[in-house]
Parts: structure tokens; C-alpha cells; sequence
């Protein structure tokens, strides 16, 4: 049975799988698209709204010389303290949840598309949501794709994949999945507006 307009549709995918490419053509082709990424960043720019929770909470060290959330410091302490990143989480997810709020009430789109990395992980986002789209590629594209735009190495990337849920583990939460490994943009494409088409895109 199709649910009242508009579709909420979830949207995840590991480490570069190219679910920011999916995104972006979901929105290309009428789609609301509800960047979490996007609003955490903003939370701890500098600014932000999690700044002054964040310094409390982790100390200055954790803030960098521009007032903003010093990435690589708080990357290596949630790498050796999981217990730190759950505390991160209860300062940044209420504010992007607030945020979320905020857009998905002003939408007018057949389809609001929540762009959420962690959305496996969050047993708060499915109950939310009509469908889940993952995009989907091998851990070797990852690294390669990785490599290529961030300058990383293997040993790091490697760290973030096995921060987010395993693949079997989004694959299996998954009602709609796009293969994404040939870095062919034009078969990807044609992928995603074949799928959107479902959801009145």
C-alpha cells in the first residue's frame, strides 16, 4: 500500500560507495534531500551549535584555532575510546534531529530523501521512514575511491569502514539496493531514475 505523500525514503551507504552521487540525482530529479552529514558539519563549524558543548565536554584540545570541531583529534579519540563517540553523538544528534525537523516541515517534494550515514546504526531511523535505499559497492572500491579524494591511507580508511555497520549488515536492512562499483556515472544515473520513477520523481 503506498503511504501519504510525500515518500520518506533513507538513503546510506559505507564509506565512498557514492551516496553523495545518488543524492545529488535524487535531488536533480525533484527529490528533497535531507543532508544529516550536512547539519552535523554545521553543528561544529565554527560557531556551531555543539561548540561550546563539545569544548566542555572533551576540552580545548578537541577545538581548533578557527572555533571549529577539530576533526582530526576527535577521529583518533573515537578510534581508541568508542565510549567517546556515543558522547559526541548525545551533544551533535539532537541538534541535527532539531534541523531534520526543521526542513522536512517546510517541504513540498513527492519525496523528502534522508541522506544518513549512520543509518543502520541508529535504531531511531527506520521506524521513520517508508523504504531504505543502500548503495552498495565492494570494500576495495572504497579504498580506491577513498584514496583518491581524501588523501588517506589504507590503514585509516580501513578503520572508518569498520566504524560504520558491515555491508551484510546494511544489505540486510536494505529494501531497495544500487550496485555501485564500475564508477560508470552514466549506468549509475540511469539506475537511480529508473528507481526514482517509484517515488513519483
Amino acid at each position: 500500500m503506498k503511504p501519504p505523500l510525500p515518500w520518506r525514503l533513507g538513503l546510506t551507504g559505507g564509506i565512498g560507495s557514492g551516496k553523495s552521487t545518488v543524492a545529488a540525482r535524487l535531488q536533480a530529479r525533484g527529490a528533497e534531500v535531507v543532508d544529516a552529514d550536512a547539519l552535523s558539519r554545521q553543528s561544529t563549524a565554527a560557531g556551531g551549535a555543539a561548540i561550546d558543548a563539545i569544548r566542555a565536554a572533551f576540552g580545548d584540545a578537541f577545538i581548533d584555532a578557527e572555533g571549529a570541531l577539530n576533526r582530526a583529534a576527535m577521529r583518533e579519540r573515537v578510534f581508541s575510546d568508542p565510549s567517546a563517540r556515543q558522547r559526541l553523538e548525545a551533544i551533535v544528534h539532537p541538534i541535527v534531529a532539531a534541523g531534520i525537523a526543521q526542513q522536512v516541515a517546510r517541504n513540498r517534494a513527492r519525496c523528502v530523501v534522508f541522506d544518513v550515514p549512520l543509518l543502520v546504526e541508529s535504531p531511531r531511523w527506520r521506524p521513520q521512514l517508508d523504504r531504505v535505499l543502500v548503495v552498495d559497492c565492494s570494500e576495495s572500491t572504497q579504498l580506491r575511491r577513498v584514496r583518491a579524494r581524501s588523501g588517506w591511507d589504507d590503514d585509516t580508511i580501513r578503520a572508518v569502514i569498520h566504524q560504520q555497520a558491515s555491508r551484510a549488515r546494511r544489505l540486510a536492512a536494505a529494501d531497495l539496493v544500487l550496485f555501485n562499483d564500475a564508477d560508470d556515472l552514466d549506468r549509475l544515473h540511469a539506475d537511480i531514475d529508473r528507481l526514482s520513477s517509484r517515488f513519483g520523481l
